[in-house]
């Protein structure tokens, strides 16, 4: 079975509905999303549609937990309170309602979804290091946990000699007897340098996975949020995937 994870939308339906068209163009069977539909960008309700459309599985991020005013934006930085404060205005009731039926935390075959790691799933640590993901290798029982939350792509494989060592290719073939942490990046915000949309594409029968990386329509999705006076620094970083 082919099947996509992503993560970190965050209102950013450009990005989104590119990502929408490339899965419908690679076919893919079943779509899991990571968490954080909401937050930074200037089409919460629809990204909180589609994704409810689209996924079989809806996992809740920090961004959408406290758009959802279930915690504090108190540890947010600036921009980001600004951003979620205006979020909360616009979701209307419908995307509230879809938003308040996400969960924490899912399992489907031999993998675990997460937002941000699976040691505490509601403390929103970032998992970035490998003392990070040993720590957390012990936290789920599956081979494989994909996460996001840093809107880095990255993956850890821990060997049978309790080794850890970074898979470095865009696209790899899981090794027996290995167990696996995957970020598969942000489609709304990416953070690795790399303005385009990524996600991941795991192939379930053959253990095999490949990063995506889409371009979409980013001085649309700038000017969007520029009418909507989110921060000038919001905007901007889209552009250079920082």
């Amino acid at each position: 079975m082919r099947m996509a994870v992503l993560s970190d939308v965050h209102a950013n339906l450009e990005a989104l509905e590119a990502v929408a068209a490339d899965m419908d163009r690679q076919r893919v069977e079943k779509i899991m999303f990571l968490g954080d539909v909401v937050g930074y960008g200037a089409d919460p309700n629809a990204c909180v549609k589609l994704i409810a459309k689209l996924c079989d599985v809806r996992l809740m991020g920090n961004h959408d937990y406290v758009g959802l005013g279930l915690d504090s934006p108190k540890y947010f930085n600036v921009m980001a309170q600004q951003s979620i404060l205006w979020t909360q205005k616009e979701l209307d009731r419908k995307a509230t309602e879809l938003m308040s039926d996400f969960t924490l935390e899912a399992e489907y075959l031999n993998y675990y979804f997460v937002h941000a790691t699976p040691d505490n799933p509601l403390e929103w640590n970032y998992l970035l290091t490998p003392e990070e993901a040993v720590r957390n290798f012990a936290a789920f029982a599956q081979d494989f946990c994909f996460v996001g939350h840093s809107h880095l792509p990255a993956v850890f494989c821990l060997q049978p000699d309790a080794s850890l060592i970074m898979v470095r290719e865009t696209s790899f073939r899981a090794e027996a007897d290995c167990r696996y942490i995957i970020n598969v990046g942000s489609v709304g915000q990416p953070r690795d340098g790399n303005h385009e949309a990524c996600y991941l594409i795991a192939e379930t029968d053959a253990n095999e996975f490949t990063y995506r990386r889409v371009g979409y329509n980013l001085p649309k999705a700038q000017e969007k949020m520029k009418k909507a006076r989110l921060p000038e620094f919001l905007i901007s970083r889209l552009a250079g995937g920082k």
